[in-house]
């Protein structure tokens, strides 16, 4: 079913911003048909996860032990999300039932807080836990990374001369199922139907009252919806945190795509410098443009955050979002891939990577077994560094065996 186990392979050496909001799109057909591979779904009640095969080696998992900062905190949300009873909808997930994925991550963090060294560590992990390994692209094991991370902008509660881009609250006629997903809009008679599109909103006005805060930017604005998150540096000197309370329903489009398709920019030199450098040059195709994408994401203060999918904070490194029908939600795992990272001069270089993390998120853009979108952090630095992940690698979760 799996290839060998070789070094992960960005995808493309290129600045390509941050890769939901441009549709990771490259500079090469080849390469776009290897990326709509990514994307493929399983069938319906078919796992993103099996057992790794017995002739396959096992990741280097002691190159994680020496690394290990901030993981107690990641544990710790995964363990607290899994507290909840509502956590033991979404279980069993195949064999692995709720109290042993609660079991597996309570020894493991005993591990990260007991073990003397990385052999001590290693060989308890090889004794008591089982490795199973995502399927990835076509059953190959081959998984596309991207990743996202949370902006830092200044704001204001209240519109005013420099701050006149809101970002909304969540409208009280939208209606989601029990899992959280979007069902649409509850007419004045009862019935539910599709919610407004992104252009709708927009021309029907059908958000007004409903501001949480203003921006300056408005690409700005459109960033965090893509990114979900965001921190507000607001004028009276305290930061406001908002984060991801819903969204109408619709499936994304890149406008980076769209822009391509037109002849507006090209393919080369797509990257979100460059998507910000057009709008601002061709400030009135903002209108035109943007509402293009029918997506359209509504937010809520999220003091504390920021939080992924689980309700649970996320941890730099640590927390990942993935397709969550196929994923097992606060799963354990071990990521084998290419970053990207400064170098002496400021300039960016891809590094191998090898590390646990914890899956904690989920993106609307992340829905099939060869994906997964790795959380940056916070601020400049993060987005920058979010903005060059689009890597070929792998991934493993680890469960207590039974």
């Amino acid at each position: 079913m799996f290839g060998p186990r070789i070094a992960p392979k960005p995808l493309a050496p290129a600045l390509l911003g941050l890769a939901a909001l441009l549709g990771a799109c490259q500079s090469t057909t080849t390469q776009e048909a290897v990326l709509d591979e990514y994307t493929l779904e399983l069938e319906p009640g078919q796992l993103g996860l099996v057992p790794l095969p017995l002739d396959t080696p096992w990741p280097d998992f002691s190159i994680g032990w020496p690394i290990r900062e901030h993981m107690a905190d990641a544990v710790d949300a995964s363990l607290a999300y899994l507290s909840k009873p509502s956590s033991k909808n979404y279980f069993p997930y195949g064999p692995i039932d709720h109290d042993r994925m609660v079991r597996s991550l309570e020894r493991f963090r005993e591990l990260l807080v007991e073990s003397p060294s990385s052999e001590v560590f290693l060989d308890a992990l090889r004794d008591e836990f089982e490795v199973w390994v995502a399927r990835g692209r076509s059953n190959t094991g081959d998984v596309l990374f991207t990743g996202y991370g949370t902006p830092i902008y200044q704001g204001s509660r209240t519109r005013t001369a420099e701050f006149r881009y809101p970002l909304y609250k969540l409208p009280e006629d939208l209606v989601k199922g029990d899992g959280g997903e979007i069902l649409g809009r509850r007419t004045a008679s009862g019935d539910v139907v599709p919610y407004y599109t992104h252009r709708e909103l927009v021309d029907g006005n059908h958000l007004d009252g409903q501001e949480l805060v203003w921006l300056a930017d408005a690409f700005d604005a459109y960033t965090a919806q893509v990114q979900g998150s965001a921190m507000i540096d607001l004028q009276d000197g305290t930061r406001l945190e908002v984060g991801y309370a819903g969204k109408n329903g619709y499936d994304y489009r890149s406008i980076g795509q769209i822009l391509i398709d037109e002849g507006k920019i090209r393919k080369s030199e797509l990257s979100l410098a460059r998507l910000r450098r057009y709008f601002r040059e061709n400030p009135s195709e903002i209108e035109r443009v943007l509402p293009m994408n029918p997506s359209f994401v509504f937010f809520q203060e999220t003091p504390g955050g920021p939080y992924g999918c689980l309700g649970q904070p996320v941890t730099e490194m640590r927390s990942v979002a993935t397709d969550k029908d196929v994923f097992p939600r606060a799963g354990l795992m071990f990521v084998e891939v290419r970053l990207p990272d400064f170098d002496a001069l400021g300039g960016m270089v891809q590094r191998p990577e090898r590390f646990f993390a914890f899956d904690q998120d989920r993106g609307g853009a992340i829905r099939s077994a060869g994906r997964c979108d790795i959380w940056m952090g916070l601020g400049e630095d993060a987005m920058e560094r979010a903005g060059h992940v689009l890597s070929r690698g792998r991934m493993y979760y680890l469960f207590l065996k039974d």
